[in-house]
């Protein structure tokens, strides 16, 4: 994640909505300059599509994360392949895509990832899903063990 992207972050928690939109508008020129010369840079791909999400830009924020988890796939590499599902469901969260988000986080929580139960209760990321069902369900199968092949 880039130091931009964390300050706005940090501004949304906080509800100055003002500093998140001026700090997720760096994190997505920073990030756009880095696609720009990698544009197969997953990780980059999926940070720019979370400014986008934080800046509510929808379609251009649903499109980078998509393209991240397809570039990068688990198969490919479980742990950044992973931590791209999570941020593809963070984009579906912040884009008011509950369904979606939802349905992203019930494959992440069952792979070795750096999701938990404790991540998933109290971070703000998520905090667009706080008053679902079914995110509530999934916050408690967080708290099993991951089941290995």
């Amino acid at each position: 994640m880039s130091r931009r992207f964390c300050e706005g972050m940090s501004a949304r928690a906080r509800g100055d909505t003002t500093a998140a939109e001026r700090a997720f508008a760096a994190a997505r020129s920073e990030m756009e300059e880095v696609v720009r010369q990698q544009p197969d840079y997953a990780e980059a791909l999926c940070v720019l599509g979370m400014a986008d999400a934080g800046l509510g830009r929808r379609d251009k924020a649903l499109r980078g994360g998509r393209r991240a988890v397809e570039l990068f796939p688990v198969s490919k590499d479980a742990l950044t392949g992973a931590e791209l599902l999570r941020n593809l469901a963070i984009i579906y969260a912040w884009t008011g895509e509950k369904d979606l988000a939802n349905n992203q986080l019930e494959e992440v929580v069952r792979i070795p990832s750096h999701i938990s139960y404790g991540q998933l209760r109290l971070h703000p990321w998520w905090d667009p899903l706080r008053d679902d069902l079914r995110f509530e369900k999934l916050v408690e199968e967080a708290k099993k063990p991951v089941a290995l092949k």
